[in-house]
């Protein structure tokens, strides 16, 4: 008999680190359960466009840089399928947190090789070829969780089978091996959980990368 593998949808923006740290997670968690990640890509600045003058200078300023890496993902999901979302995600992740190479131009492209993609993508950072098709994935992400969230968003089966999307968990460092098989375990049970909503506290320490 085949095992019967669990999907689970998350959405991220490539310049958060925080949905970086979770995105491992749920790396490792494909190894100790069986589990299938499915990646979408939302967009920190389509979040942001209405509510910037509420938003801290320094903020703003790095939301101005947010389209080019959210809208060559797209470009490349549109021309080379939904399989290379993943991979791009972790090549420019690496590039951009893990080796602290910002997340311009360079690194872009350099994240365009390290997944092999057309280096050529990277033109389509400055395009709104795609925006159509960038918003609906970032809004089918915010549709199931709510306004009041950034990413990363995931989203589970709950109790009846109908998915439960969470923001979160935001965790740091990436839990491995059987630590983050209990977090998988746990993410389940509070969404089958009926009227479970939030459990938060206030974050005291930045995104470790030094297990990735």
């Amino acid at each position: 008999m085949s095992e019967t593998r669990t999907p689970a949808d998350f959405w991220f923006d490539p310049l958060c680190p925080w949905a970086w740290m979770t995105s491992r997670w749920m790396l490792e968690v494909e190894k100790v359960r069986p589990v299938d990640v499915r990646w979408h890509v939302m967009s920190l600045a389509v979040l942001n466009e209405d509510r910037l003058d509420e938003l801290p200078e320094q903020y703003r300023e790095l939301l101005k840089t947010a389209w080019g890496p959210v809208r060559v993902v797209v470009a490349a999901q549109q021309l080379h399928g939904d399989e290379v979302v993943g991979k791009l995600y972790t090549a420019m992740g690496t590039r951009f947190h893990n080796e602290g190479l910002g997340h311009g131009r360079e690194a872009i492209v350099a994240a365009l090789a390290d997944a092999g993609l057309p280096a050529e993508l990277v033109e389509y950072a400055d395009k709104d070829t795609y925006d159509e098709q960038l918003r609906a994935s970032h809004q089918e992400g915010i549709d199931k969780v709510g306004q009041d969230v950034g990413t990363p968003v995931i989203a589970v089966p709950g109790a009846d089978g109908e998915q439960i999307a969470f923001f979160g968990p935001v965790v740091t460092p990436a839990p491995q091996g059987e630590a983050a098989a209990r977090l998988w375990d746990g993410t389940l049970l509070v969404a089958s959980t009926p009227g479970f909503y939030e459990i938060k506290r206030t974050r005291t320490a930045g995104p470790d990368f030094s297990n990735l």
